[in-house]
């Protein structure tokens, strides 16, 4: 009895000690001010070092404000004229970050973003003296999983790193951004995973963007999205860098799986290569392996590529230039019963609707493969719109002020006020 005894003991020290580094929570009260009972004062010249393990990251110019008041944690914030960013350490995992957003005497807005260019909350406006406390769901990764790792490329061990370190970061943008505070808490919450190619992964930076990258904005704080997609990958390529390993070494029941691939799986020649062998072959072994640990997978189309015809009947319409794939996709969406948001039929209504010019602006301009973030946030509502169709369970986590959305009518482009993040680039994302 004392051996069992002193064994489970034991046990429960081993799970401590694996446990509770990703069971603490950080509370940080931002400005020069008096510093909140609990929370850990970050002033404008807190950098980020590992040592620390939390701060700015270097590049903004940041200012402490002070205010009259008795709440330490409205009283006192720290603003910038430019976009600034603000990491924490933190393990893998899903994590609630909250934010006090407002000042005493100025009006401001407020948009973030979270580790590479994941919109979270967007345009978030308060009066003077009006503070405003939102809650979203950021995912944090690493490479490693049990039995291996992610096969990176190159990009992502430079410009895309923030999706794969030890950080959970945070972009402060708009044209009035003020943090009073932040708090960050390790959450289990269903997750949505996302796999597919550069139409849909992390962008890192301007002016590309995809509508994976958007689809975080559309839901609450009791779902997370993590985005495992890649620019330049088919099926193939991505079960090579045990991309899949990688998700379903996390996914459990009550998750989603969300494909989209096609655009590059297309240029893949050779012997028994094609929409209706291989790739469709190779999807159901994504799908399959979904269902296995309880999880749902979700077919998505392709996008369109821009590719509006010129002559006789295609005139001021798109042509088909991912050949049988979609309809491999749809296929296999029948003879599994598992769900399907037609993107590539969406897609074409939303071009054709901008028409041959007009469309140009959901693009990078001289793209068209790519999307400018004006096109992922439609395509995006795309999404959205799909998983209302579909009655997944997974809708009852989209924000409450979401509007019904048809990609016959999308939203005026001057009317898209997502600010851009500061990094920019000349070089395309791999694949086409």
């Amino acid at each position: 009895m004392h051996l069992k005894r002193l064994l489970w003991l034991l046990s429960l020290c081993v799970t401590l000690v694996i446990v509770t580094p990703a069971q603490s929570s950080h509370r940080f009260d931002f400005g020069p001010g008096q510093t909140a009972a609990g929370y850990t004062q970050v002033l404008p010249e807190t950098l980020y070092n590992q040592e620390r393990g939390y701060g700015f990251e270097p590049g903004a110019a940041l200012k402490g404000v002070v205010r009259d008041g008795k709440d330490a944690l409205r009283s006192d914030l720290i603003t910038s004229t430019q976009p600034f960013y603000f990491s924490v350490a933190v393990p893998p995992g899903n994590y609630r970050v909250t934010v006090t957003l407002g000042d005493q005497a100025e009006a401001t807005a407020t948009t973030i973003k979270a580790e590479l260019r994941r919109l979270m909350l967007e345009s978030v406006a308060t009066s003077k003296g009006q503070f405003i406390t939102r809650s979203f769901i950021v995912n944090v990764r690493t490479p490693q999983f049990p039995g291996g790792e992610v096969r990176l490329k190159d990009r992502e061990k430079t410009t895309e790193w923030w999706a794969w370190d030890e950080k959970l970061t945070l972009e402060f943008n708009g044209a009035h951004p003020a943090v009073c505070a932040l708090e960050i808490t390790p959450v289990e919450v269903p997750t949505v995973y996302l796999l597919g190619d550069s139409t849909v992964c992390d962008q890192p930076r301007e002016p590309y963007n995809s509508w994976g990258q958007m689809l975080s904005r559309f839901f609450n704080d009791r779902v997370a999205v993590a985005n495992h997609a890649e620019s330049g990958e088919s099926l193939k390529s991505s079960l090579g860098a045990r991309r899949l390993d990688k998700v379903l070494s996390l996914i459990k029941r009550g998750d989603y799986l969300f494909l989209q691939f096609g655009h590059n799986d297309q240029k893949e020649k050779g012997e028994g290569l094609g929409a209706f062998t291989s790739y469709k072959s190779d999807l159901k072994k994504f799908v399959v392996a979904a269902h296995a640990r309880g999880a749902v997978p979700v077919l998505v189309t392709s996008v369109q590529r821009r590719t509006f015809g010129t002559e006789g009947d295609a005139q001021g319409k798109i042509t088909n230039s991912l050949g049988d794939y979609p309809d491999a996709v749809r296929q296999l969406a029948r003879e599994e019963q598992v769900a399907l948001i037609d993107l590539h039929a969406m897609s074409k209504t939303l071009y054709e609707t901008l028409g041959p010019v007009g469309s140009g602006v959901l693009f990078k301009e001289g793209d068209g493969t790519h999307h400018s973030n004006y096109g992922s946030y439609e395509l995006a509502q795309c999404i959205v719109a799909g998983i209302r169709a579909n009655k997944l369970g997974l809708a009852k986590y989209l924000v409450k002020d979401l509007r019904t959305f048809d990609p016959a009518h999308p939203a005026a482009f001057a009317q898209f006020a997502v600010p851009p993040s500061p990094q920019q680039t000349n070089v395309k994302p791999l694949g086409n």
